[in-house]
């Protein structure tokens, strides 16, 4: 089929048309342009496509014009491999079905009441989308009888096998008619769904969307480098400078999902968190206020990333990179929908991370750009244009300003001018934030510079060499002096840096390696920026800058270097 096929050529209703045109969609996407006139024929179907293709409109539209709107029976059955996918696709049912007024549906999922279900399966209705472990339990309990049910869809087939679903999945399939019709979506088409399809399928239409089709067009791809206890505070950087509406957050823990929902909370964003350890009726709340806009962040993990269905958010965030590249497809997928554009923003903080970056290069076949964080200058700009508007809001509040008034009547008879108690209370206002703005620095020398400076450290015979080997031994700028092993060679401690006295030496087998790795990972400072080490038998000295020494002494005593307690102070001698 070409290009320019629309929805009308498909041969659905005037009223799914009228549906699709409400919701948006222009044209049909491949897989739905495939798939459609082949399941309103009444053929079984394999469909090959991942998410964010369209897949479940692509099965949705045809089984609406399907069904008998006059018979209140299950006629249609979906299975989904989690509650949240339920959830969404039963939603997208409705939105599609809205003007076929006879035609209902329902999720039925575990998490949620089951008496409830029973009470809208007892109502009748045309299409049952449901989890296979509760659609089984309905079917053992008798509120779902399948004896009517002439087409069932596994979506993500291969999902549901992975979770051990074959066995409900099986049984389901069997308490159908002989006569039905059998549509298998899945993003892969492993050896399980082809014994699935040969078991239970007849003469199946194939169709494959060739990993090409499946664009990341509309969401642009950057990366950031930045050290990782910065990420917070480069995140909601970002989120200030544009102003993002809607933005979905990814962790890989449900623990780092509940700090950051907490730190955004704290610096006055509203987010939510959204994890396996919800109920359905909390997760239900949480993405009706998303959806509705009563907060503008999503913390998620990967687990609930399937149930985010909202056509708006501008931006995803990966705090954490996902383990796995499928992940990174279904996360970015969250944002770019509905023909609207996109932008999937990752931090990167250390090399595993950058290899990971080219990684998901390959995988989407697209580019992910570096980018440098906000500048010092844009940021103070943002604050003196928000200041303004505060300015002007406040003043334009109806309220008793005597106090006010009085106070500013004071200051002048201090002999102050009206220029200086505006200046004073600026300061005031913006001078500790446009401080530490000044103070940070965001990110990390790129992976490139720092082989680069790698390099340029060896040419130089330098303190911290590693490329070059002597006598068959790899150097590292370490030498041995007097019984103690040195790094820096010996220097005085510059008057920027504070020497840090630490209680580990050569009896703990430690290296100045393992020292700058270890406050450079766990501190976030830059290992370019730490000085001298000198390591003695059962303690050793390491210079750091002066304006990181209590951070680097705090943090440091909440980890190891080696597996051993370390504890830092300043050193007295």
């Amino acid at each position: 089929m070409e290009n320019n096929t629309k929805f009308s050529d498909l041969g659905i209703s005037k009223e799914i048309l009228q549906a699709v045109e409400e919701m948006g969609y222009t044209q049909p996407s491949p897989i739905q342009e495939q798939a459609i006139p082949y399941i309103l024929e009444g053929h079984d179907v394999i469909g090959q496509a991942q998410t964010g293709t369209g897949k479940t409109a692509a099965f949705a539209i045809p089984i609406i014009d399907l069904v008998d709107p006059d018979f209140h029976k299950p006629q249609a059955i979906i299975l989904c491999p989690t509650r949240e996918l339920a959830v969404q696709v039963e939603g997208e049912f409705q939105k599609l079905a809205k003007y076929h007024r006879k035609i209902s549906s329902v999720a039925i999922y575990g998490g949620e009441s089951i008496d409830k279900q029973i009470r809208i399966l007892k109502k009748g209705v045309q299409i049952v989308v449901g989890t296979p472990g509760r659609v089984q339990d309905h079917i053992d309990r008798g509120t779902l009888k399948l004896d009517d049910a002439g087409i069932i869809v596994l979506d993500e087939a291969d999902e549901m096998l992975d979770m051990g679903f074959r066995d409900d999945i099986e049984a389901i399939l069997q308490e159908m008619p002989e006569e039905r019709q059998t549509v298998f979506f899945s993003a892969t088409m492993a050896k399980p769904i082809m014994d699935l399809t040969r078991k239970y399928q007849n003469e199946p239409h194939i169709i494959k969307i060739a990993k090409k089709e499946l664009t990341v067009d509309r969401i642009e791809q950057i990366y950031y480098e930045v050290k990782p206890t910065l990420k917070m505070e480069l995140m909601v950087r970002l989120m200030t400078v544009n102003n993002y509406n809607l933005s979905v957050v990814f962790c890989n823990t449900k623990r780092m999902t509940d700090e950051v929902t907490e730190s955004l909370g704290s610096r006055g964003i509203l987010a939510e968190a959204l994890h396996g350890d919800l109920s359905q009726a909390q997760r239900d709340k949480v993405m009706g206020k998303f959806r509705k806009g009563l907060c503008n962040v999503l913390v998620a993990t990967d687990v609930a990333a399937r149930g985010i269905d909202v056509d708006n958010v501008e931006a995803v965030f990966n705090f954490d990179l996902p383990l796995d590249e499928e992940y990174y497809v279904h996360r970015i997928g969250r944002t770019g929908r509905a023909g609207k554009s996109g932008v999937a923003i990752n931090f990167v903080t250390g090399r595993r991370d950058m290899h990971k970056i080219n990684d998901l290069e390959r995988f989407t076949k697209a580019s992910i750009s570096r980018m440098d964080p906000p500048s010092v200058s844009e940021l103070i700009e943002m604050k003196k244009r928000q200041l303004v508007k505060d300015v002007h809001r406040t003043l334009a509040k109806e309220e008793d300003n005597q106090i006010f008034e009085e106070t500013l009547g004071q200051l002048l008879t201090e002999g102050l001018t009206p220029e200086q108690v505006a200046l004073g209370l600026i300061k005031m206002t913006m001078g500790e934030a446009v401080q530490e703005l000044r103070d940070q620095d965001f990110s990390l020398p790129s992976y490139q510079d720092r082989r680069r400076e790698r390099g340029e450290r060896s040419e130089r015979g330098g303190r911290f060499e590693r490329g070059g080997r002597d006598g068959g031994r790899e150097r590292r700028g370490d030498r041995r002096e007097g019984g103690r092993e040195r790094r820096g060679g010996g220097r005085a401690t510059e008057a920027n840096m504070t020497r840090l006295f630490l209680n580990l030496g050569k009896k703990d087998r430690i290296r100045p390696n393992d020292i700058v790795g270890a406050i450079a990972g766990e501190a976030g400072i830059p290992g370019k920026s730490i000085g001298g080490i000198d390591i003695y038998e059962n303690f050793s000295f390491v210079d750091v800058p002066k304006k990181d020494a209590d951070h680097v002494i705090r943090t440091m005593k909440q980890n190891t270097i080696k597996g051993k307690s370390v504890n830092m102070e300043i050193s007295k001698g």
